[in-house]
Parts: structure tokens; C-alpha cells; sequence
């Protein structure tokens, strides 16, 4: 295969190892833009196989389908993104890594206590909402999802 030849969905499903019903999938989610031969195929630049890969790293660290996309969006059409292309790309996205990080560390942090404790009592439970005073930050677990102290409006 030559470096400018255009790749068929199979070829691209092929090359990173997702099926064609996936390719199709990515493309209708913004991730890859086929162009369409005069007998409406489709044809993928060398360059979608770098995008699609990226899209199945970062579904693996958690971002969703329209933050890729949004990410992608950012990445010129028609060439090889450059090294500055995606160092770009991942500042943009190491931050919200990184709070996920510190989500799940705080989850685990919580599960430990919460599992090892043994307080059995609730005027000591970490998971403790007197009042549901959680409630008036927001639907959902509050404790996980914010701090604690700021879903019982202490900070």
C-alpha cells in the first residue's frame, strides 16, 4: 500500500482491528470523514487508522465518544497529525484524566473506609447523609461525584 492510496472500510477496520459495523459506527459519532468514490463508497485517508486508534485509547481512559470527537475536530484533515498535532491534543485531555484519577482514588479511599471500619454506626459512617443535606447539591451520589464536605455544604 502505497503512502497517498485511500483505504476501503475493510482495509481500515483491518488495520485497527475493530469490525466495519465499528468504522461505521465512528463515523457517524464524528470520529472519522470518509470520502465517497462517484459510486458512493467509502474511502479513508491513511491518517483515519491514527484516529480511530486514538478513539479506542482514549474510550480505555474513559473519555466519551463526543469529547474524542471534539478532540478530533481539533486535528487537521487530509495529513498525518504532527507530534506537536498530538501533544496538543493530550494536554487538552490530560486534565480531565487526571481529576478522574483523583475521583477514583477517592472512591477507593471511601470503599476502604467504609468496608474496613467496621463502625456500624451511623453517627460515625463516612456514607452517612443526615437529612439528605446532600440532596441540595444535586441528584446522584454526591459523596463521590464532590467531596463530601461540599455535598453537605461544609466547604
Amino acid at each position: 500500500m502505497r503512502g497517498n492510496e485511500l483505504l476501503t472500510i475493510g482495509e481500515l477496520a483491518a488495520r485497527t482491528g475493530i469490525a466495519v459495523s465499528a468504522v461505521r459506527f465512528y463515523e457517524g459519532k464524528g470520529i472519522v470523514h470518509p470520502i465517497r468514490t462517484r459510486g458512493n463508497q467509502r474511502r479513508f485517508l491513511r491518517s483515519d487508522i491514527r484516529r480511530v486508534s486514538f478513539a479506542l485509547i482514549a474510550q480505555q481512559l474513559g473519555l466519551t465518544l463526543p469529547e474524542i470527537a471534539g478532540e478530533l475536530a481539533t486535528l487537521p484533515e487530509g495529513r498525518t497529525p504532527t507530534g506537536e498535532d498530538w501533544a496538543r491534543i493530550s494536554r487538552g485531555i490530560r486534565v480531565r484524566i487526571e481529576l478522574r484519577v483523583a475521583q477514583l482514588q477517592r472512591t477507593l479511599d471511601d470503599l476502604d473506609g467504609c468496608i474496613g471500619c467496621g463502625c456500624l454506626s451511623l453517627k460515625k459512617c463516612a456514607l452517612y447523609n443526615p437529612d439528605d443535606r446532600a440532596g441540595t447539591s444535586g441528584a446522584g451520589p454526591r459523596f463521590i461525584l464532590v467531596s463530601r464536605k461540599v455535598a453537605l455544604g461544609l466547604e
